[in-house]
C-alpha cells in the first residue's frame, strides 16, 4: 500500500475548517493527523488523543508545525464535533480508494452496527447506528453511511453503494438489505449480488424453499465442503439457475439481474451433537455453487473481523463521544487506523498488540503511516 500516508495527507488537506478565524489556534491538519496518529496507537477517547500528543510532541514536531503546541482535549472533541461529517467521509472513502484495489469477484459485504454507547438522553439523540462496506479478500472497510435506525437501512445501503466502485464485485447483504432497489443499486453499481433471503420478504423466502424442495437437480449445481476446527461443519450449497423458476419466482421483472436462487445448509457436530441450519439467498450471479458458498461465507467476515475487532481492540461500543459528529467522525478514526494497522504484515499479532506496539515502538508507528 505505497502512498497510503501521503495520499491520506492529501486527502483531509480538503477539509472545510469548520471554526471561526479567532479560534483556530491550531492548524486543523495538525488536529486530524495527531488524532489519527493517537487512535493507531491506543487512543480510545479525546482525553487519550491530548494525552498521546503531549508524550510524542517531540516526535510529532518532526512531521507537523504545531504553532500553538498540543491541542487540548476539549479542542479535539470541539472540532470534531464540529467537522462536518459527510464531508470527513468522502475523504475517507477517497483515501481507501486512492491506495486499494479490489479485484475481479471481490466479496464486498454490507451490514449494520450500532455505537450502543452514542446515545445522549438528555437532549433526545439516539444511538448512532452505521451500514459499512468490508471488502472480505482485502480485509478493509470501504465506506460507511450513517443511519438513524435498522429500520433506514434499507434506504441508506443505496446511498453507500452509490460513493463506492464496486464494479466487478459480489454484494452481499443480511435478510434486512433484501430489497428491490437494493438490487437495482447493486446493478446499477455493475456488481452481482447475493442477497439473503428471510421473514421480510416473506412469499419470496417461502417460493424459493419450496423450489428447492421439489428441484430435480437440473438446471443448477452443487457444492459440498467439509471443515474441521472446534468439532466438524459440512457446508452444503445449492444453486438454480433454470430461466423458467426465474421468471416463476419474479414474474413481474421487479428483481433486476436476478438469475438464480441459492440454498445453503451449514452442519456442526460439535462433541458428538449434531446442528444444522438453512439459508436462502437470491443472486444476480449465474455461477456454481461453489463460488456461491465462498460468497456465503465470506459474509460474515464483517462480523467477525470487522465488528468484533472495533468492539475488542478499539473499544467502540464503550466509547461515550455523542457531542454533535463526534461520534460518527471517531468512527471514521478507528477505521482509518484498523484499515493501516491490517496492511502491515510485518507482525503475525492481532490489531490490539499492534496498537500497544505502535504506542511504545515510535519506528514501527512511522512504518503504519508509510507504507
Amino acid at each position: 500500500m505505497n502512498g497510503a500516508s501521503t495520499s491520506l495527507t492529501e486527502q483531509f488537506s480538503h477539509l472545510k475548517d469548520p471554526r471561526v478565524d479567532r479560534t483556530k489556534r491550531h492548524k486543523l491538519t495538525d488536529v486530524i493527523a495527531i488524532a489519527i496518529c493517537a487512535v493507531i496507537c491506543g487512543a480510545n477517547g479525546w482525553t487519550d488523543v491530548e494525552l498521546f500528543g503531549k508524550s510524542k510532541r517531540d516526535w510529532l514536531e518532526a512531521f507537523l508545525e504545531l504553532p500553538n503546541g498540543i491541542p487540548s482535549h476539549d479542542t479535539f472533541g470541539r472540532v470534531f464535533a464540529m467537522l462536518d461529517a459527510e464531508e470527513f467521509e468522502r475523504c475517507f472513502m477517497n483515501w481507501v480508494s486512492a491506495v486499494s484495489e479490489l479485484a475481479e469477484g471481490e466479496v464486498v459485504a454490507i451490514d449494520g452496527k450500532t455505537l450502543r454507547r452514542s446515545w445522549d438522553r438528555g437532549v433526545g439523540k439516539s444511538a448512532l447506528h452505521l451500514v459499512s462496506a468490508w471488502a472480505s479478500a482485502n480485509r478493509l472497510v470501504l465506506g460507511q453511511q450513517k443511519v438513524e435506525g435498522h429500520s433506514n437501512e434499507i434506504t441508506a445501503i443505496p446511498e453507500l453503494l452509490r460513493s463506492l466502485d464496486v464494479s466487478g464485485c459480489v454484494v452481499t447483504i443480511d435478510a434486512m438489505g433484501c430489497q428491490k432497489k437494493v438490487a437495482q443499486a447493486i446493478v446499477e453499481q455493475e456488481a452481482d449480488y447475493a442477497l439473503a433471503l428471510k421473514g421480510n420478504q416473506r412469499e419470496l423466502h417461502e417460493d424459493v424453499k419450496d423450489t428447492f424442495e421439489q428441484w430435480d437437480g437440473s438446471a443448477g449445481d452443487f457444492y459440498e465442503k467439509v471443515e474441521k476446527s472446534h468439532g466438524r461443519e459440512t457446508r452444503r450449497c445449492w444453486s438454480v439457475t433454470d430461466r423458467e423458476c426465474i421468471e416463476y419466482l419474479d414474474d413481474k421483472g421487479e428483481w433486476q439481474g436476478l438469475s438464480g436462487v441459492v440454498m445453503v445448509e451449514s452442519e456442526r457436530v460439535i462433541e458428538g451433537v449434531a446442528s444444522s441450519r438453512r439459508r436462502y439467498y437470491i443472486s444476480s450471479l449465474s455461477a456454481d455453487a461453489k463460488t456461491l458458498l465462498e460468497a456465503s461465507r465470506s459474509h460474515w467476515g464483517i462480523e467477525n473481523s470487522m465488528h468484533w475487532v472495533l468492539d475488542m481492540g478499539f473499544r467502540e461500543d464503550e466509547s461515550r463521544a455523542r457531542k454533535g459528529n463526534s461520534a460518527e467522525n471517531l468512527s471514521i478514526l478507528r477505521r482509518m487506523a484498523m484499515n493501516l494497522l491490517r496492511w502491515d504484515k510485518s507482525v503475525k499479532v492481532g490489531i490490539e498488540a499492534k496498537r500497544k506496539r505502535a504506542g511504545w515502538d515510535e519506528k514501527y508507528l512511522l512504518k503504519i503511516l508509510t507504507q
